[in-house]
């Protein structure tokens, strides 16, 4: 009986073996060439990381933006990548060890299908924060206008953009949210300069005087960084009601047209006035009779 029992079992156990050093073996093998996958794939985000941070020449500053902005995306990147091979290696692990994989697969399809509608905006508000950030619409420090509201970016994250707006308020946006951005100091900026004159005055002249000033901007030690081309003295924009409107823009370094522009906005007016150019200002005549005088006269 017992010799009866041996001879049924041998064969299984000698089957169950076989199979069992094969599975061992190709998971072994699979190990291996996830193994190296994951190496390729890692070497190639680096190098995906050098060229998305040193597409051309930047100053300090926006190199080192760039250079956070690719790590952020390849740190992105590098986490998708290593769980999307990973769980393709587990399954087809627990395909060489004779489970089925189907109703796995089906049930993680099921899963993913519930999660997918119950967090949509989230993953919305990623997928957009992601292309954001890949196509450099904005960076930390920057000054930018989202949705009407105007303030300096404090963060930006795969989930939301937070700024703070002149009156110290901060606003977060979600990315998904965004429908309209204005960013007012990517790579340059440049501050408007309208300026009305009086009709008498001669425009060339005036011309001439707005061009001098800046000049001498450019010539003073604390703005001669800031200002990175000369002048453009528009012309005339407007035939107002009281003045010549005058028209002019100022190319300055992102974030530097404010105070340019409050500058030149100074020394513009302290020349007029030494030059003794007008700038008029709306007047009116009030015309009050007196019918008790008008009888008597």
């Amino acid at each position: 009986m017992s010799h009866f029992t041996w001879d049924q079992l041998e064969p299984f156990l000698v089957n169950w073996s076989t199979r069992a050093g094969v599975a061992f073996v190709r998971i072994i093998l699979l190990l291996i060439v996830g193994w190296l996958a994951w190496r390729t794939l890692r070497r190639a985000l680096q190098k995906l990381e050098l060229i998305l941070a040193h597409t051309d020449d930047r100053s300090a500053s926006a190199q080192a933006s760039a250079e956070q902005r690719a790590k952020t995306l390849t740190g992105l990147l590098r986490t998708i990548t290593s769980v999307g091979l990973w769980m393709l290696i587990a399954v087809i692990g627990l395909d060489q060890l004779g489970l089925q994989i189907g109703p796995i697969l089906a049930g993680a399809g099921i899963a993913g299908l519930a999660i997918g509608f119950g967090a949509q905006y989230i993953v919305r508000d990623v997928i957009t924060g992601f292309f954001i950030v890949l196509e450099n619409q904005l960076r930390l420090g920057d000054v930018a206008i989202i949705n009407g509201t105007t303030g300096k970016v404090e963060s930006i994250t795969f989930r939301a953009i937070v700024l703070r707006d002149v009156s110290g308020v901060v606003h977060v946006f979600p990315n998904g949210s965004i429908n309209t951005l204005a960013n007012m100091t990517m790579d340059w900026s440049a501050t408007m300069i309208s300026v009305g004159i009086g009709y008498k005055e001669n425009i060339d002249e005036v011309t001439k005087v707005m061009r001098q000033t800046h000049e001498e901007m450019m010539e003073d030690p604390r703005f001669d960084a800031s200002l990175i081309e000369p002048i453009e003295v528009l012309g005339v924009e407007e035939f107002g009601d009281s003045a010549i409107i005058m028209k002019a823009r100022i190319k300055t370094r992102p974030g530097d047209q404010w105070e340019v522009g409050r500058e030149y906005r100074r020394r513009l007016k302290l020349e007029f006035d030494r030059l003794g150019i007008e700038i008029p200002y709306p007047q009116r005549t009030i015309h009050i009779q007196n019918e008790g005088v008008a009888r008597a006269a």
